[in-house]
Formats: C-alpha cells, sequence, structure tokens
C-alpha cells in the first residue's frame, strides 16, 4: 500500500518536475541564443544560417518577409543607428511538437542609439517557431512585439 501512495505521489507531481532538457531543445536554445548574440554584438549578418529560406519575420503588427527582406529592409539598417542593443531579464520556453519547436522569449531590451541622447527601453516577447530539418534546427517563423515599461513613481 504504502508503495502504490508513493508511486501516485510521484504521478501526481510529475507535471510540476522540470526534467533536464532533451538535446533538441538545447539546441533550439542554441539558435535563438546565436541570433540574440547578433542582435547585442548589432551584427546579425551571420544570422542568416539560423533561419530557413522561406521564413517569415513578424514584428510589432507588421510583415517583415523573409529574414533576408527583414535583414536587408529593417533589422540591417536599423542595428547601424544602434550605439547599443541589450537584453535582461531573458527567459526561454521550448515546447518540442515534432519535427516543429514552439519557442517563447520574454525580456526587457535596451537600445542605445550612436546619435544624441535616445535610449528606448521597453518589455519584449518573441514566439518563434522552428524547424528540424536534416538534423539542423532553423526559424521558419518568428514574431516579436514589445510593450512600454510601467512608469516609475
Amino acid at each position: 500500500m504504502k508503495r502504490l501512495v508513493l508511486v501516485l505521489l510521484l504521478v501526481a507531481a510529475a507535471p510540476f518536475a522540470r526534467a533536464a532538457d532533451s538535446p533538441d531543445v538545447i539546441a533550439v536554445k542554441a539558435v535563438l541564443a546565436a541570433y540574440k548574440a547578433g542582435l547585442e554584438k548589432l551584427d546579425v549578418a551571420n544570422a542568416a544560417k539560423l533561419f530557413a529560406a522561406d521564413s517569415q519575420v513578424f514584428e510589432s503588427g507588421g510583415t517583415e518577409g523573409t529574414f533576408a527582406d527583414y535583414l536587408a529592409h529593417h533589422i540591417g539598417p536599423e542595428l547601424a543607428e544602434f550605439k547599443e542593443f541589450s537584453f535582461r531579464d531573458y527567459k526561454i520556453e521550448v515546447r518540442l511538437e515534432p519535427p516543429l519547436a514552439l519557442a517563447t522569449e520574454t525580456y526587457i531590451y535596451k537600445i542605445v542609439f550612436k546619435e544624441g541622447d535616445r535610449v528606448i527601453e521597453k518589455r519584449g516577447v518573441a514566439t518563434s517557431v522552428l524547424k528540424k530539418n536534416a538534423g539542423e534546427w532553423k526559424i521558419v517563423q518568428t514574431h516579436t512585439s514589445s510593450r512600454n515599461l510601467p512608469k516609475k513613481n
């Protein structure tokens, strides 16, 4: 009877237990970390290898096209205007739905412009769909949005 109770307790607690990340979850996190690192270095030219050729990028209510389009017409020119792009309070969750992975990143980002004293600091969220093809995870769709931080009193 004691053994049955112990098994029932372990089964009931299972959803709350945090298992070690699987190799696929680790790989997905590495892809997203590499993209984040490129943003922080203000250079995402090499990030194209992280995205599928037919990827779709959405940002704050806009359709940006493929990552190549986004790099050429939006994020590339934008990063050239930045002195700093940094993240804090970064958290990531990954759910595997083979052959896809669904990821949610939350963070606070800070942008410091090269010219003037303009600084932007906002709370952001990114949701991404990655697909494993030939053993390699690629971002096939990503959507980011942000909102102002609460005003300090």
